[in-house]
């Protein structure tokens, strides 16, 4: 069942998307994707400090919070969602600089390359990259290396997990990571796949598109690095924050994600989003439950 408070939200996006937006060129669907966003920015916290620069040859916008004197503060390298086609730093603007004031944490947020023309890995090649210089040149950036989480929503949620799958027991310890409502599978049968198929949001054909562009070569979709819900064991991961909404077709890969780490010894809390839709952390100054389940994210952030 959708909450209420959602309908005003979801009609909006209905209307701004009067063509499937999979049907347009991707320049055009990647372009009205980011103007739509920054139109519906929020003003940034007082005195977060914004950077833009490069981090392992990979374009990044750093947000730091106001500390005490020269504290290095934990930190979250933060992938942006878009079914690694569309999205950007300047669309997840809004996003990345709230987790930053709301946690405490300094948010990195990477512009890794996105398909079509960059079809997996390259993605998780450059958020690698941009976690692996974070974690040498912390001393520079002003984090603690020791205190280093993965997060992202969606894809980047996707990417999060790749990440710390492909850095688990290397020289990179990562603290933490959080994934809201990501996609983490390639099973279009599940549940929640089917019952949400007409969206709201995000609808099957759209999700079927995406991989389609992320995931071209046949090969790739037996990879864990691509799919992490394929790994033979999760054990050794670190500790996650997995947020699904009710009414999403991928909420069942969340879901189906958490119980495997719990199974495997991995400390995580799911928050399951009772009539949340994807992408739910954008509708959270009109929706008290969205809100809730952002403030179950940050604070489970600020605890680590």
């Amino acid at each position: 069942m959708l909450d209420p408070e959602l309908l005003p939200f979801v009609e909006a996006g209905r209307k701004a998307w009067p063509v499937p937006p999979e049907q347009l060129p991707v320049a055009e669907y990647r372009q009205r994707y980011d103007a739509q966003m920054i139109a519906a920015r929020r003003p940034r916290a007082a005195g977060l400090a914004v950077q833009d620069r490069e981090l392992g040859g990979v374009p990044v916008r750093i947000y730091r919070p106001a500390a005490d004197g020269a504290a290095r503060l934990p930190a979250m390298v933060f992938m942006h969602g878009g079914g690694w086609v569309i999205g950007s730093v300047e669309s997840h603007d809004e996003i990345a600089a709230a987790i930053a004031a709301d946690t405490g944490c300094a948010v990195i947020s990477v512009e890794y390359r996105r398909a079509p023309e960059h079809p997996f890995p390259h993605a998780l090649d450059d958020s690698l990259a941009v976690v692996r210089a974070a974690a040498a040149q912390a001393g520079e950036l002003g984090i603690d290396a020791a205190r280093l989480l993965v997060g992202g929503d969606s894809a980047g949620g996707n990417l999060a997990a790749a990440i710390a799958l492909a850095l688990r027991g290397g020289d990179v310890a990562l603290h933490g990571q959080v994934l809201l409502y990501p996609s983490l599978g390639a099973d279009f049968d599940t549940a929640s796949f089917v019952e949400n198929a007409a969206g709201p949001v995000i609808t099957a054909p759209q999700v079927r598109w995406f991989f389609d562009q992320y995931l071209p070569d046949p090969a790739n979709r037996r990879d864990p690095l691509a799919l992490p819900l394929l790994a033979d064991s999760l054990r050794g991961l670190p500790p996650a924050f997995i947020g699904v909404a009710q009414n999403d077709p991928i909420r069942d890969d969340g879901i189906a994600y958490a119980q495997r780490l719990r199974d495997d010894g991995v400390a995580v809390q799911l928050d399951t989003g009772p009539g949340l839709i994807h992408g739910y952390v954008r509708a959270r100054h009109a929706c008290a439950a969205a809100q809730h389940s952002y403030e179950a994210m940050c604070g489970w952030v600020r605890a680590r």
